[in-house]
């Protein structure tokens, strides 16, 4: 697998760029180094840049959060998340598996995840008797972030009324700065032999790509790459929506990786999963 310094080789063979944040444009607390600048080079070339996150809150929770990384807004063209795309059919209802839902969630995920269920998109109540589905956004503080198996007594409670899961992050970890964390995915790995009525939101999903093209306003899919750090999910969710992909060697690809890794691996790798990418990036940078 050919592996590029940055983007500058391939820049022009497209207009639209989907970008992963965890892992590709930011580090959980921070932009990469280089990434700021890549972007305004895009920017001055005309292309149109949107984030795809499986981040588990809303878009524009989620700009808060670029905001105060000092990121600028004028450096990208618009924000689709899970947790945006969970809050938009939670309120609409016209999916078959969201139709039959009621409005009562028990909620497993910390206070800072809940702009999933605002303006009436989901009724929180404390106590899984009471609820109609189990919102699971992942880890909370009092638990933490680094064992799954401490859910396990609400996740065995929720299965004892047999609540269906809505997970909103199909990721099973992300890094955050260099720790590698659980996330939301990781908690349905759990709890699908306990009740396997589980619906995950986000990439790999196709579906999430249609609003992502929107806000693109891009039609010619030939015309988009998707950068991300995971292959099960970032380029496997490009793959099946008909995108070239590019693998950002940052993120938890860099923690499984390192810094300089074997291209003959990183194909191998491709292959276990499914997915070929147009190439490995080192970074998003120029």
């Amino acid at each position: 697998m050919d592996i590029l310094d940055g983007i500058a080789p391939i820049a022009d063979r497209y207009d639209g760029y989907v970008l992963d944040l965890w892992g590709v444009v930011h580090d959980g607390k921070r932009p990469y180094p280089g990434v700021p600048e890549c972007l305004g080079e895009l920017k001055r070339r005309g292309k149109r840049i949107v984030f795809l996150t499986n981040a588990p809150r809303r878009s524009w929770f989620i700009a808060g959060m670029l905001d105060r990384m000092g990121l600028d807004r004028a450096l990208y063209d618009g924000i689709i998340s899970s947790g945006e795309i969970t809050w938009r059919m939670l309120k609409a209802k016209d999916h078959p598996w969201f139709a039959r839902l009621g409005p009562r969630a028990f909620h497993i995920g910390p206070e800072r995840d809940l702009s999933v269920a605002e303006e009436g998109a989901a009724e929180l109540v404390a106590d899984a008797a009471q609820a109609d589905f189990l919102l699971n956004t992942g880890p909370d503080p009092d638990r933490g972030s680094h064992d799954a198996s401490r859910y396990m007594p609400a996740l065995r409670e929720a299965a004892r009324h047999q609540l269906p899961m809505l997970c909103v992050n199909p990721d099973r970890h992300v890094m955050v700065g260099t720790e590698r964390l659980i996330c939301a995915g990781a908690l349905a790995d759990l709890y699908k032999p306990m009740c396997g009525d589980i619906f995950e939101v986000g990439k790999p999903d196709p579906a999430v790509y249609d609003p992502v093209l929107d806000l693109l306003g891009m039609t010619d899919r030939h015309r988009v790459v998707a950068i991300g750090d995971t292959p099960h999910t970032d380029l496997a969710g490009a793959q099946a929506a008909g995108l070239d992909a590019l693998w950002a060697m940052t993120g938890l690809a860099q923690h499984e990786h390192g810094d300089d890794p074997d291209p003959e691996i990183l194909r191998q790798v491709a292959l276990r999963e499914g997915v070929d990418p147009v190439a490995a990036i080192r970074a998003l940078r120029w």
